[in-house]
């Protein structure tokens, strides 16, 4: 074989192999991504529905949220944060027993948590969403937006009315600070009224 046919041939050969290289997937290359991270908070998301949700009518200071949290999932949910445009703070608060005896309101340490196929109730004098800093009053008929946040990641919407309501006057314990009081000291069951049924969602 002569050298003019030979050099060609290595030409061709170099080509095609500069091709297939410009072919091949590049080691740096990304796997597509998975949308399994997002799957169980918005699962969990969509398993949430409040009803009966309500706000207590204030001028200024602060107030509470109630309602009926249900979970349709098969498993356990934990609110771990709430807010809404309505207040400059807003906490989850539970009731418990001061050293006096009266019941008090807190912080709920670890969020509310509501049962796979069970529902929370929110209700005055017991656990509910407390309003803090208020950006304005709050008259009967105001419609509120809330945004739970949700262990895991996620998050849940939901709307609630204002009505005048005469309870929900909560004790708050000295240690969190001064102006904490809700209205009078709450004993065992004073602070315990029901919802207004009369304009309850």
């Amino acid at each position: 074989m002569s050298k003019k046919l030979i050099y060609p041939a290595v030409s061709v050969l170099a080509a095609a192999s500069l091709a297939l290289t410009g072919c091949a997937p590049s080691a740096s290359t990304p796997a597509p991504s998975s949308s399994a991270a997002v799957t169980a908070p918005a699962s969990a998301a969509a398993a949430l529905a409040v009803n009966k949700s309500w706000v207590k009518a204030t001028d200024s200071g602060m107030t509470g949220g109630f309602g009926v949290i249900k979970n349709s999932s098969d498993a356990d949910i934990t609110v771990t944060r709430a807010s809404t445009p309505a207040a400059r703070m807003v906490e989850l608060h539970e009731t418990v027993a001061g050293a006096t005896g009266a019941m008090q309101m807190q912080a709920k340490q670890g969020g509310f948590i509501i049962p796979a196929r069970g529902e929370l109730k929110l209700e005055p004098g017991a656990n509910h969403i407390m309003l803090m800093g208020l950006a304005a009053p709050i008259t009967a008929g105001t419609e509120l937006t809330f945004a739970l946040e949700l262990a895991g990641g996620g998050s849940f919407e939901f709307t609630a009315v204002a009505k005048d309501f005469s309870g929900a006057n909560e004790n708050y314990p000295e240690e969190e600070g001064a102006g904490m009081t809700h209205g009078q000291t709450s004993g065992t069951g004073s602070a315990s009224g029901a919802a207004p049924s009369s304009s309850s969602k």
